[in-house]
This record gives C-alpha cells, sequence and structure tokens, in this order.
C-alpha cells in the first residue's frame, strides 16, 4: 500500500507548478483532504459517508475508481499529518474561483448530511472551512439550505 502512495504522489504530487496536470492533481488532494476531515470529523463514518465522498469525488474530477481509492488513501495520509488546514485551502484560494469554492463548500455540507444527522462538529468544520476560503456567510447558509432541503 505504501508503494502504491509512493508511486500516486510521485506522479501527481510533485511540487513542480509549470506542470497543470501536477497542479490540477495537488487541488483534487486538497479538496479530497477536506472532504476526508469532514467525514472524519464526528469520528464515526458511516458506509453511506463512504459512498458519498466517492461520489461526490467523481462527479467533480471524472476519475477512476482506483485513481478515487488511492487518492483517498493519500488525503487520509495527509490529513493525518497536517496539523492545520491553511496548506489545503491556500492552494485553493490561490487556483479556484469563487464559485468553484462554493461548490467545494456546498459538497462539504453534502458529506455533513449524508448520514442525515448534522453533528454540532461537522456544522463548525464548514464554517471554518468557507471562512478560510473566504466564502461569503450569506453563500454558506444559502448552500446549507439547498443541500439540507434536498
Amino acid at each position: 500500500m505504501l508503494t502504491k502512495l509512493q508511486q500516486f504522489f510521485n506522479r501527481y504530487m510533485q511540487d513542480t507548478t509549470q506542470n497543470t496536470e501536477t497542479l490540477e492533481h495537488r487541488l483534487q488532494l486538497a479538496c479530497a483532504v477536506l472532504m476526508v476531515e469532514m467525514i472524519d470529523i464526528d469520528e464515526i463514518v458511516t458506509d453511506t459517508e463512504n459512498n458519498k465522498i466517492r461520489q461526490l469525488l467523481n462527479l467533480k474530477f471524472q476519475l477512476s475508481d482506483t485513481e478515487i481509492e488511492s487518492l483517498l488513501e493519500l488525503a487520509t495520509s495527509r490529513k493525518q499529518d497536517a496539523t492545520d488546514y491553511y496548506a489545503f485551502t491556500s492552494l485553493l484560494n490561490k487556483h479556484y474561483n469563487q464559485q468553484q469554492k462554493i461548490n467545494l463548500i456546498a459538497d462539504l455540507w453534502s458529506l455533513a448530511y449524508a448520514d442525515n444527522e448534522l453533528n454540532r462538529y461537522e456544522e463548525h468544520l464548514v464554517r471554518r472551512l468557507a471562512d478560510l476560503l473566504h466564502v461569503p456567510h450569506n453563500e454558506f447558509i444559502k448552500t446549507k439550505h439547498q443541500i439540507h432541503n434536498n
């Protein structure tokens, strides 16, 4: 498994900003780390949440099942090594437009509501990430209501 993670990292995560594919995969990893954090925040990860995160990554990035599994493994590893969210949110702030960041917040709400129960830690995390991503409060609330009412 470590070999697979290292191969994925070597292939996609090298810090070469000249290569747009590398940047694309770094952005995918940043999103995936935030999503993994969302399903882990309440310390209870359900099959529904696991299925939802895979579905969102597939819709968002059009990755194969194998690529999604590798991305999730790497994201879980990076999440455990991270001390804060700055490395991930700063990358997203630099390269995502406002609508892409709002869409990510909507995805995080989808994960928070995946088990049909909004935990206070989940809500706090979405709020914190919305702030770090400079998503206006009205968009934070709007996406929450859109996801909750669907």
